[in-house]
C-alpha cells in the first residue's frame, strides 16, 4: 500500500545572521513512512528537531533538503518540501490538519468562530444554511473539550493556556482530514481532558486518517502510537 505520507532525507539548517551566518543542523537526514490508520509518534531528546519535522510537513518552515511526498488519493501525489505556495495552502486546507502548542489568536474573533471556520472554506460566502450547521458543529466541539458555553463568543486571546489549547484542538479535528499533525497536543491540558483528545484521536484513526504526533506524555503516547519512530542524535 502506497505510504499516505513518505519522508526521504529531510534536513533543516538555519542560518543565524546575527551571530555572523552561523549555521545550525537542526535536522538531519530523516526519512519515515506513515501509513492510513496509523498513528507514529517523533521521539528523541530535547533538541533533535522533532517539532521541525512537522513544522517542514506543515510548511511552517522549509526545509533545506530532502522530499516529502503526500498521497491523499491516487494520482494526487504532491512534494510538500518543494512545492510552491499555492499547493500548500491546497494541502492544508484540505488535506493536513495541524495542532501546535499555541493557539493563533485572532483579535475579536470568537472561539466558535475559530473552529467553524475550517468546516466553511469551501462553502459560499452567503450560505448562511452552511455557516450555522459549522457553529453547531463547532459548538458540540468545544463542548466534548470541556470549554464552557460562556466562553464560546469570547476572542481566545485572555483564554488560559489550557483553554487555547482545546480551542486549537478543536479546530484541527474540525474537518476530517487524511493527516494529522499534533505537537504535544495534550501539553497544557489536565487527565480529564487528555482523555478526551485521545477519544478524538481514535476515532480520527477509525476513520482512517494518519496520524504524526510528538507526545509530552508517555501515557498518552502508549495509548495512542502504533510506532514510534527516533529523531537520532548527532554524533
Amino acid at each position: 500500500m502506497t505510504p499516505l505520507l513518505s519522508i526521504r532525507g529531510l534536513s533543516k539548517r538555519f542560518t543565524l545572521h546575527q551571530r555572523g551566518g552561523v549555521a545550525l543542523d537542526v535536522l538531519r537526514d530523516f526519512s519515515l513512512d506513515l501509513r492510513a490508520g496509523e498513528c507514529v509518534a517523533i521521539t528523541g531528546p530535547s533538541g533533535t528537531g522533532k517539532s521541525t519535522v512537522l513544522k517542514c510537513i506543515h510548511r511552517t518552515y522549509r526545509p533545506t533538503a530532502g522530499v516529502i511526498t503526500l498521497t491523499p488519493a491516487p494520482g494526487q501525489a504532491v512534494d510538500l518540501a518543494g512545492a510552491d505556495d499555492r499547493a500548500v495552502l491546497h494541502a492544508r486546507r484540505h488535506w493536513i490538519g495541524c495542532a501546535t502548542q499555541f493557539l493563533r489568536v485572532i483579535p475579536r474573533v470568537s472561539a466558535l468562530d475559530l473552529v467553524a471556520e475550517p468546516m466553511l472554506e469551501t462553502a459560499a460566502p452567503d450560505d448562511t444554511e452552511a455557516r450555522a450547521a459549522a457553529r453547531r458543529a463547532a459548538a458540540r466541539l468545544l463542548t466534548r473539550l470541556d470549554l464552557g458555553t460562556h466562553l464560546h463568543a469570547l476572542p481566545p486571546a485572555t483564554f488560559s493556556g489550557g483553554e487555547q489549547q482545546r480551542v486549537n484542538l478543536a479546530r484541527t479535528f474540525a474537518v476530517p482530514r487524511p493527516l494529522l499533525l499534533l505537537d504535544e497536543p495534550t501539553a497544557s491540558l489536565d487527565a480529564a481532558n487528555a482523555e478526551r483528545v485521545i477519544g478524538l484521536a481514535r476515532e480520527a484513526l477509525d476513520r482512517g486518517a494518519a496520524i504524526l504526533a510528538v507526545f509530552h506524555d508517555p501515557q498518552v503516547r502508549a495509548r495512542l502510537a502504533s510506532r514510534v519512530v527516533t529523531v537520532a542524535t548527532e554524533t
